[in-house]
């Protein structure tokens, strides 16, 4: 074989897995829209938890997802556009955090499946029409709110029995809000508890708050399960330290410094929204997939806390105990 002939059978080699390569079908990649009511910052473990469910399903971010995430930072009248952008982006689903962020998502697109990793009550919400059959293009994860939230009070009250006046924070724009408000009322009655609402729209708003409570003579406080409060569940923790004051909200809040914490594992709960994103990568339909409730609960307690108010909790609620931060 001549040098002529040696440069043309090299040429048509290397040619060979070019033109093999040109002819395999690209791999697809599924675009996930995040749409969070809060700060990141604040949303952080429940972002990663998602991040984490979806990789354990396969779906790696550069290779086979993109992902496009969209903060409101805790101003609610952004996310209506937001969500908007989301949908004129034609992600493949959005994954709503917050009760809030959904409500927009729903607002923004009719076709757009929507996955929402926890709310308190879907149907009363008017999110979705059922629980078996959603309905529309939504579907996800219910926490039995108001059921949840009344729960909390008779905890409470059990691990410090000296309350009798609690604060309670709530977030106005929370659309079960009102409902929770009264299944916590009826059992604070049964249990010679007087209930005062505080509601708070921004997280600029804690410290005068704080203040309206001061001044008030509260002996407790409660923290309604709310993004806003998640999000800002050390700050809260901290006034509710300087205060004196007894405190307690969801299991995440006991975490970050509340004395008493009961509900569902909310980050848990995102890492199982990668459940719904997947079945509906693969094709299923959002109407097709019942809405999943919560059937597990954490009770948390902070005996540092406890330790640092100088509160004892009764041993018959520390036996019960999930989990206990020392």
């Amino acid at each position: 074989m001549n040098r002529r002939d040696t440069v043309f059978a090299l040429l048509a080699l290397s040619a060979t897995p070019l033109a093999s390569f040109a002819q395999q079908p690209q791999r697809k990649v599924s675009r996930i829209g995040l749409l969070i009511s809060e700060t990141v910052s604040g949303q952080a473990s429940r972002i990663q938890a998602l991040r984490a469910g979806l990789r354990e399903r396969g779906y790696v971010e550069g290779e086979n997802i993109a992902v496009e995430l969209r903060s409101a930072g805790g101003d609610y009248d952004r996310l209506p556009a937001l969500a908007a952008e989301l949908a004129h982006l034609k992600v493949d689903v959005i994954v709503s955090f917050g009760i809030k962020a959904t409500i927009a998502a729903k607002g923004a697109t009719t076709t757009i499946p929507i996955v929402f990793p926890l709310t308190g009550d879907p149907v009363a919400q008017g999110v979705v029409d059922s629980f078996a059959r959603p309905g529309g293009n939504l579907t996800g994860s219910s926490i039995f709110g108001p059921e949840v939230s009344a729960k909390r009070v008779e905890l409470f009250k059990e691990a410090v029995p000296r309350i009798s006046r609690v604060a309670v924070l709530a977030n106005p724009s929370d659309s079960v809000r009102g409902v929770s408000l009264q299944a916590m009322r009826a059992t604070g009655k049964a249990l010679k508890l007087e209930l005062h609402a505080f509601e708070v729209r921004r997280p600029k708003e804690f410290e005068s708050t704080f203040a309206k409570i001061a001044k008030g003579h509260f002996d407790a406080l409660m923290v309604s399960q709310d993004t806003l409060f998640a999000a800002n569940a050390n700050r809260i923790a901290q006034l509710a330290a300087a205060a004196r004051l007894p405190s307690a909200g969801y299991t995440e809040y006991a975490d970050a410094g509340g004395l008493i914490g009961f509900g569902t594992n909310d980050v848990a709960m995102h890492r199982r929204a990668a459940y719904f994103v997947d079945r509906i990568l693969k094709g299923a339909n959002p109407r097709d997939l019942p809405i999943e409730q919560a059937t597990r609960f954490e009770l948390v307690i902070n005996l540092k806390t406890a330790r640092a108010l100088g509160v004892k909790i009764p041993q018959s609620v520390l036996i019960r105990a999930d989990r206990v931060v020392e």
